[in-house]
Parts: C-alpha cells; sequence; structure tokens
C-alpha cells in the first residue's frame, strides 16, 4: 500500500501491537470475519472508508454493525482503522486481512510459538503443492469457503498450530490473488516481525545442520538481513542449489547448466 493508506495501516498495525498476546488470537479471528462481512456489504465498506464522513460518525456505525459481536480489542483496532485515510474501500479490508495476520502472529510470539507458525505455514503449503486433488479443490475459486475450511480442517486438523489453521484457511479466501501468492504474503509477513527474510532453497538432498547454518549465513551476509531459511528437496535438481528471496531467484543447479550447455551446442 502506498500513501494514506499506507499510514492508516500503519496506525492500524500499531492498534493491533497493543492488544495482549493473550487475547490477539482472538482479535484475528474476528478480524477475519469482518473482512469477510465487508467483502460482501460494499456500501458499508465505502462508507468506512469515505473520507468526506467524520471518524466518530464511522466509529458509531463500527459499533452499530460489529458492537456485541466482536471483543472490545477488536472494536479499538476497527476504531484505529476507520479513523484512517484509505485510499479505496478494498484498501480498508486488506488491511484489516494484514491487521488479522499481525494478530495470529503476536498470539503465536506470546506463546513462543512463533518460528513454529513460520515452519508450518511452508511446510503445509508444501503439503498442498505436492498433492495435486488438494491444491487443485483448494486453489478452485468455485468451491465454497465452507467446504475448503472443512477439508484443511481434516487434513491439518491436530497437526498444526490453531494459527497456522486459521492462516491457510484465509488463504485459502485468495482475496488478493491466488492460494499459494496469498499463503506467500502471509509468510512474508510473520517472518518481517523480526526483520527477517524468507528464502527458499531448493536441493537436491535434504541439508544437515551445518549445511543449513552456512547458507543461512551466507544469505544474511549477502541481504544484511536474517533470514528464515526453507528448503524443498527436488531430486531433478542433480547438483547445486536454487535460492529464492522474494522475487529474486539465483540458480545455481547442475540442472540448469547442463540445459544451458545444450542450448548453447544446439544453437
Amino acid at each position: 500500500m502506498r500513501g494514506s493508506s499506507a499510514k492508516s495501516l500503519d496506525a492500524t498495525l500499531s492498534a493491533v501491537s497493543a492488544v495482549p498476546g493473550s487475547s490477539a488470537a482472538q482479535v484475528g479471528a474476528d478480524l477475519f470475519g469482518v473482512v469477510a462481512a465487508l467483502d460482501g456489504a460494499i456500501a458499508a465498506r465505502r462508507l468506512l472508508s469515505d473520507p468526506s464522513i467524520e471518524t466518530e460518525g464511522k466509529r458509531s456505525l463500527v459499533a452499530g454493525i460489529f458492537g456485541g459481536k466482536v471483543g472490545a480489542d477488536t472494536l479499538a483496532v476497527l476504531d484505529a482503522a476507520v479513523a484512517g485515510r484509505w485510499a479505496a474501500g478494498r484498501d480498508l479490508t486488506d488491511g484489516l486481512e494484514i491487521a488479522g495476520v499481525a494478530a495470529y502472529t503476536r498470539s503465536a510470539d506470546a506463546a513462543g510459538q512463533g518460528d513454529v507458525l513460520e515452519n508450518e505455514l511452508f511446510e503445509a503449503g508444501q503439503v498442498i503443492h505436492g498433492e495435486a486433488e488438494l491444491r487443485q479443490v483448494i486453489s478452485d475459486r468455485s468451491v465454497p469457503v465452507e467446504a475448503k475450511t472443512t477439508l484443511l480442517r481434516d487434513v491439518f486438523g491436530g497437526k498444526v498450530s490453531s494459527a497456522t489453521l486459521a492462516l491457510l484457511t484465509q488463504a485459502a479466501v485468495a482475496r488478493a490473488g491466488s492460494f499459494e501468492r496469498v499463503l506467500d504474503i502471509f509468510s512474508r509477513q510473520v517472518a518481517a516481525r523480526e526483520d527477517r527474510l524468507v528464502a527458499v532453497a531448493r536441493v537436491a538432498y535434504e541439508l544437515d545442520d551445518a549445511e543449513r547454518d552456512r547458507l543461512t549465513a551466507a544469505l544474511s551476509r549477502r541481504y544484511g538481513r536474517s533470514i528464515q531459511l526453507n528448503t524443498v528437496v527436488d531430486p531433478s535438481v542433480i547438483g547445486g542449489i536454487a535460492v529464492s528471496v522474494g522475487d529474486e531467484v539465483v540458480d545455481a543447479t547442475m540442472s540448469t547448466r547442463l540445459e544451458a550447455a545444450r542450448r548453447r551446442i544446439a544453437g
């Protein structure tokens, strides 16, 4: 987000940071519910993001719509959100979704499970990516969200934390693109809580602890940031390694080198 929307998002996230860790997960659940409600109520969303309406009027509208349905901590976050100036109504709901992820992240950190949340999101994403039928259902926009929620609960319930399951379910709504794209955005947001970047390394075999540590240290030096390293074992790599950090990809795999040599010979 840019301009006034970015400033409004910062204010909204500041309100989330003031929420006690013990109640942050409930705030996250409430905010995802608010996003769903406003996505289906365009008129209300426009009113809540209309800069010509006084803040108190917007807060009264929030209280009228959501009072008694969400907790006081959530209402405080909503009050901060509608006090901002959003460039568009969609920016408001996008901001509230980001705030929901931040609330779940705060809850996980308060419980000492922040790293667990990062790792589970990545691993669950790999499971879904590797199961064609599961990926097809989760990615299909014609499948009702309720059906996706039930499927994700059946597959991951009891195997991942409640925060991870909540973020997977919200990513399946795919408000801002495909499931995989939204899950990647959520994963980056979770990692960013400690100013970390997410790096995905594609390797031919599972790295041992020493190899992971060396690669993590090298990436940290290159980018000047702490790195959350995730690995994907891909036998087609043959040798070497391919690393993606954000939109940057460094491919030093033997398979890529062989293909480049083949093209040079053929050309």
